[in-house]
């Protein structure tokens, strides 16, 4: 069952020698790259040999156990041990996400059912702000569009760990936690603005996408159209008097990223590329996925963005993951960012997927 482990054990041996090398650490990059793994394998290599370790303390209870009936005790509680760790070894074998370190780009577009859907898109926002607070991440408005009734019609926000360089544990990174939120969710209560008490149903599209440093996509200042416009809505004396809003499209693949938020042109180009280069990745990474004839098809992260993921229901104060079954009947908790019970079915059920497929 784990006869790779034996391989992850000699490279794990190998790059320990290697960092303790003075000279590795001349070349920063690599050696980042180099501790990076390390820290990857090292959770492995320690469940294996308490594994092991525990394999070696079965026997040996069993042989003592014919001369002393207490040791029969111990030999089941050493089997317990090794049911747990054998599981959580093959947890930890599951093939990673490399994007699962990574900051994102969080996007909410308002969808069907105009004010309400705007409405809506704020308490998303709302939402994962809060979440990101709960768990000690940062998070930056990179740009929104308000709509007149103080939801949004679209806002992006970029989320972050506090040292802005990715996760320090394995699968706590904001990408291997909000990669699951991508898609349609839909909303069914009595709108603000109805008044004979009806219950209406809305959406608001999500879309997440993992932030790209610049040296992972590769962009040609000849492959870019950049336009400048006049801001509109709020921001003071410089909206509509400056043309200091940027749209980028990027020519060879006609994906299109725009900022009006800040008071310079500068600062809107500087966000807009932000955006740009996180949403270069997300396609490299898709038509990647697509030409893999044997590459994994998660069955939580669904490439269809169209897919209704979730709904919240407020008259039952409920919240339903369709992909994965998951119901609570918490929406209200869950709206101000309780969302690691209904993330971690999402997880889960992922990396069951996984397994069958190894």
């Amino acid at each position: 069952m784990f006869e790779a482990v034996e391989e992850l054990v000699g490279e794990h041996a190998d790059l320990e020698k290697k960092l303790a090398d003075p000279s590795v650490h001349a070349d920063q990059a690599n050696a980042r790259k180099l501790n990076k793994r390390y820290a990857e394998l090292t959770p492995i290599v320690a469940t294996y040999r308490a594994w092991k370790q525990t394999g070696d303390d079965i026997e040996t209870a069993r042989e003592l156990a014919h001369d002393d009936p207490d040791f029969a005790a111990e030999v089941k509680q050493l089997e317990k041990d090794r049911d747990e760790l054998t599981e959580k070894l093959r947890l930890l074998l599951v093939p990673r996400d490399p994007s699962d370190d990574k900051d994102v780009i969080l996007e909410i577009k308002a969808g069907a059912g105009g004010d309400e859907s705007a409405l809506f898109a704020g308490d998303l926002l709302r939402m994962y702000l809060r979440y990101a607070e709960r768990v000690g991440w940062k998070t930056e408005i990179i740009d929104a569009t308000e709509s007149e009734l103080g939801g949004y019609k679209d806002v992006q926000v970029a989320v972050k760990t506090k040292g802005g360089n990715g996760a320090t544990e394995p699968g706590q990174g904001v990408w291997a936690r909000l990669k699951y939120e991508g898609g349609v969710h839909r909303v069914q209560r009595v709108p603000a603005t109805e008044s004979a008490g009806r219950i209406h149903t809305s959406a608001a599209g999500v879309l997440v996408t993992p932030e790209a440093e610049e040296v992972e996509v590769e962009i040609h200042a000849n492959d870019l159209r950049i336009d400048v416009y006049r801001s509109s809505g709020p921001g003071g004396q410089s909206v509509n008097t400056t043309d200091s809003a940027v749209r980028i499209t990027h020519l060879p693949t006609g994906i299109v990223a725009s900022c009006q938020n800040e008071k310079s042109q500068l600062q809107n180009k500087e966000q807009a590329m932000r955006i740009l280069r996180s949403r270069l990745l997300a396609a490299a990474q898709e038509e990647a996925e697509s030409k893999a004839a044997d590459a994994r098809r998660s069955q939580v992260r669904t490439v269809d963005r169209s897919e209704k993921i979730r709904t919240y229901n407020f008259p039952e104060n409920r919240i339903s993951d369709h992909r994965v079954g998951f119901k609570a009947y918490n929406l209200d908790q869950v709206l101000d960012g309780d969302l690691d019970a209904m993330i971690q079915a999402c997880v889960d059920a992922d990396s069951a997927a996984k397994l069958a497929a190894a």
